[in-house]
């Protein structure tokens, strides 16, 4: 991430990227209280890992003493992370796989400049 001066990940995360990325859409480019309530009030489950992850880039801009009131998402993105391979077994010894796919999420928070 070039210039972000608070992030966070989360890697491995139990979703696919698929599914993610309409809800990284809704706040790319928000200010984090505006972030913070649309993926509250979103009912999706990447809504409640993607609020998860913003609140711990939260926490590691306070630990950096950012003022918190002027924070903004610059970087959000995601990527495919490691897929499990699993399957049962059907009729006439076949194998049917079912591969369970993972994303990696990415947050990088930056003040905004005042004027």
């Amino acid at each position: 991430m070039k210039n972000v001066q608070a992030q966070a990940t989360h890697i491995n995360a139990e979703i696919t990227a698929k599914k993610v990325t309409p809800v990284l859409n809704l706040v790319r480019g928000k200010s984090l209280y505006d972030t913070k309530v649309i993926l509250a009030l979103d009912p999706t489950k990447a809504a409640k890992i993607l609020l998860k992850v913003v609140k711990s880039a939260e926490s590691n801009a306070k630990s950096i003493k950012l003022a918190v009131n002027s924070l903004f998402v610059t970087d959000l993105w995601v990527g495919e992370g490691v897929s499990l391979k699993r399957g049962h077994a059907t009729a006439r010894g076949k194998f049917a796989p079912a591969i369970k796919r993972s994303s990696n999420i990415f947050v990088g928070l930056n003040e905004r400049k005042s004027k």
